[in-house]
């Protein structure tokens, strides 16, 4: 069941707020909810789950701007209606033949409501996968933290920003790695790191993040660290498929397709 949006959210892209006040209608929102911008049933297309069957939770607002964001709408655009937790829950348990829950956005975690979503889905039984950037830490029963660190690839300077000439660039830059953020995340949860990559160049900055992880004494094997292609597109993932597979197979790295995207290209709700 999609829980979709007309109600277009306060972007405020010109203020500097912390994290949580990236989340659309900051001074809006009610106590009990989030904003949602997609609810339904589909298979896990990335990471070690890729395959699974899970009800995706998406909600809206994000603390970054991924020039390549293929959920443009929560982000850069963020619509959503807001949905009580009640109404969330409810509608997850819809999907009666489902026992996997990604909590994913824009970034889940800069709602401090999304830690009551989480408990009331484990209660519940659900195994939960909570997709994120890896800025915010929260303390909640996640079974796999799926991290993905933005890379300088992400940085939507004004030669490809996809709403302006730039204006998040800076901001940007200065919030995609919090290595407070990141070590805790590692340290605290079942975790890959799934790395958004182009192309060879971007193998420095991965490898360089991943020595700062291990120097601050954080065990991550490489078996943990994957590698996805970027693309939000069948078009774009034929680009670059080939040789992020390669360079997986070049530094013992997993390859993680978008499994998504090869079935259903970039239709909404997938």
């Amino acid at each position: 069941m999609p829980v979709s949006s007309d109600v277009e959210a306060d972007r405020d892209a010109d203020t500097d707020r912390d994290a949580e006040d990236d989340a659309p209608d900051a001074d809006a929102r009610p106590d009990d909810g989030l904003p949602i911008n997609e609810l339904f049933y589909s298979l896990q297309g990335e990471g070690r789950l890729a395959g699974t069957p899970s009800v995706f939770v998406r909600t809206s607002g994000c603390n970054l701007r991924c020039w390549f964001c293929d959920s443009y709408h929560t982000s850069w655009e963020p619509t959503h209606a807001w949905e009580s937790l009640d109404d969330i829950v409810a509608a997850v348990e819809d999907y009666e033949e489902a026992d996997h829950v990604v909590l994913t956005g824009g970034e889940p975690l800069v709602h401090d409501a999304a830690v009551d979503l989480i408990e009331r889905l484990d209660a519940a039984g659900y195994h939960v996968t909570v997709e994120t950037n890896g800025t915010i830490h929260r303390d909640a029963p996640i079974d796999l933290a799926s991290v993905s660190p933005k890379l300088s690839n992400s940085t939507p300077t004004a030669e490809r920003d996809p709403a302006g000439d730039g204006e998040w660039a800076e901001r940007h830059d200065d919030r995609r790695i919090d290595m407070d953020a990141l070590t805790g995340l590692v340290e605290d949860y079942d975790t890959q790191l799934k790395f958004v990559v182009a192309d060879e160049d971007d193998l420095p900055e991965i490898l360089d993040l991943l020595d700062r992880l291990r120097d601050a004494a954080v065990p991550i094997s490489d078996e943990d660290v994957l590698l996805m292609p970027e693309g939000a597109t069948r078009e774009r993932l034929a680009e670059t498929r080939e040789r992020v597979a390669d360079l997986a197979l070049e530094h013992d790295f997993r390859y993680t397709p978008r499994l998504h995207v090869d079935l259903w290209n970039d239709a909404p709700e997938t």
